[in-house]
């Protein structure tokens, strides 16, 4: 039986379903992920879109880079969930919007080199300069 995960936006607006293990996991230092999340960093999930759907209501889209389109919500703008056109096949959720965060453990950084200095976390994992595919 595959894992099944549900997560969604503060409000209770936006709620979506996850299928499958959630092997992938980064926490990501680019500077549009700060500037939209207005937090130190996000922490993903990227998983294939044949395993996520949205439950209810219908997520706010933004353009936030030539191959990025970021879904949020229009109510309470809770980020929860990214794709681009360099990976067309997944899907990114926000992990600290899944109702149960706690069950996926994040295995990399990413963009470290757009890393706050003197943020210091996680330092055992694995850094990427820049995501790689």
């Amino acid at each position: 039986m595959r894992e099944t995960y549900e997560g969604g936006c503060h409000c209770g607006a936006l709620r979506y379903r996850v299928q499958g293990p959630l092997a992938d996991v980064a926490h990501c230092h680019c500077s549009v992920c700060r500037r939209v999340s207005g937090g130190l960093l996000v922490t993903w999930a990227t998983l294939p879109c044949t395993d996520f759907q949205w439950l209810s209501g219908t997520p706010q889209c933004y353009d936030s880079s030539p191959s990025c389109v970021r879904y949020f919500c229009s109510r309470c703008g809770a980020h929860l969930a990214l794709s681009t056109d360099l990976s067309p096949e997944t899907i990114d959720i926000t992990v600290t919007s899944l109702d149960e965060p706690e069950r996926v453990v994040p295995k990399k950084h990413i963009w470290t080199s757009n890393r706050l200095p003197w943020l210091h976390l996680d330092e055992h994992l694995p850094g990427e300069a820049e995501e790689t595919l």
